[in-house]
């Protein structure tokens, strides 16, 4: 495994965003492990995240220049703080997100922050994507408010290589639906590797593997 993906897993264990037990996903699905970017609450471990968002933007996309969207709630700390490393790595690029309800008053609307304008590139940063459900709701609202603004790619902490609607993995479908890429940091299989080097945790790696004998792609 790549010494960055192993240091991002720590990270996410470390700050408790990677939990396991009983959960349930925003597609309804009750699953054995869970990724909540909300347990980030301190400068140090957003700033981490940060810096991981944008080394894979970096790494996929070099020094395109896009404007970085946050789909409210947690995407928006994460379209900030990788805004901000990325501005220590020479690319200063706009961030905006969106408000859950639009704004009738002051300068209005639903977005807070940068305004694209039409032929402009955006560039989705999420938590996670699970079997698609909250990425085609962010396309609802970026389809419908800004129609003329292109999607670049879409950045998630982790892959979960689980089915979307069909067969096909969620992100793939995403891809394919949308016409637009969908990176990761690590992927599922990354934290099993990552996890099976300690028996103490073979419980949840079994419990994983056996949720992707159902949802896995």
């Amino acid at each position: 495994m790549e010494s960055y993906k192993r240091e991002f897993i720590e990270f996410l264990q470390s700050a408790g965003v990677l939990k396991f037990g009983d959960f349930t996903a925003k597609s309804g699905r009750k699953i054995p492990y869970f990724i909540n970017a909300g347990e980030i609450k301190t400068g140090e471990n957003i700033s981490k995240l940060g810096y991981f968002y944008a080394k894979a933007y970096v790494d996929k996309l070099g020094k395109k220049q896009a404007a970085l969207y946050g789909p409210a709630y947690k995407g928006i700390s994460i379209a900030v703080s990788a805004s901000i490393a990325l501005a220590s790595e020479g690319l200063n690029l706009p961030f905006f997100f969106n408000r859950k309800e639009v704004k009738d008053h002051g300068e209005g609307g639903i977005f807070v922050g940068y305004k694209p304008q039409a032929g402009e590139e955006v560039v989705i940063v999420e938590d996670v994507i699970t079997a698609g459900t909250a990425i085609r709701e962010t396309m609802d609202i970026i389809g419908t408010a800004l129609p003329e603004v292109k999607v670049a790619a879409t950045f998630v902490m982790v892959d979960r290589k689980e089915k979307g609607k069909g067969e096909k993995g969620a992100m793939v479908e995403i891809s394919e639906e949308y016409g637009f890429p969908v990176y990761s940091v690590v992927d599922v299989y990354d934290i099993i590797e990552y996890l099976e080097e300690d028996p103490a945790n073979e419980e949840n790696v079994a419990r994983i593997k056996k949720y992707l004998e159902v949802y896995g792609a």
